[in-house]
């Protein structure tokens, strides 16, 4: 046990994230999130804003009881694969390891010898934020595919219109 790191974009936050959230909290003492593009928002690709991404974890985190034992940090892309470990090490804690589903992540940690560790995808196919904004935009439904307290701040954001909008914006 120690102090892991878990980055995404969360965008949005959904049953995946969760499941991959739990199991961290149940191997490691300390979780550190990572919200990637932090400096996107408003766009299709990454609709929401880094504090309404800081807001839903933290309710997420308040549901499972767990606010004390995750850090919470912004990090901004740099558009350099090489570079982007060096940037998020610089914005965080120190951390024991990484864990993620994205192969790309793996393989950058484990250059700059980190520890990774892959994460099982669960219905990979509907737990994905993409997926979550296509069937917005399409009006099947898909709040099934994210936690109560998230689809309920999602709503307070305005999230189904925002996604609507942007896609007429395009």
């Amino acid at each position: 046990m120690g102090r892991a790191l878990f980055v995404g974009r969360f965008q949005p936050f959904h049953n995946g994230h969760l499941y991959a959230l739990k199991k961290l909290l149940e191997r490691e003492e300390e979780i550190i999130i990572v919200i990637g593009s932090a400096q996107d928002s408003y766009s299709l690709t990454n609709p929401l804003t880094t504090g309404e991404r800081i807001e839903i974890i933290r309710e997420v985190l308040k549901e499972l009881n767990a606010l004390d034992r995750v850090i919470i940090v912004p990090v901004p892309d740099i558009y350099e694969n090489m570079a982007w470990p060096g940037r998020v090490i610089e914005y965080v804690p120190r951390f024991d390891r990484v864990y993620s589903g994205n192969e790309l992540v793996l393989m950058l940690f484990e250059r700059f010898g980190i520890e990774v560790i892959r994460l099982e995808h669960i219905n990979r196919g509907e737990y994905q934020g993409k997926r979550i904004r296509e069937r917005i935009l399409k009006g099947e439904p898909w709040h099934h595919l994210v936690p109560k307290v998230v689809y309920k701040k999602l709503v307070e954001f305005g999230f189904e219109e925002r996604i609507k909008r942007l896609a007429r914006k395009s």
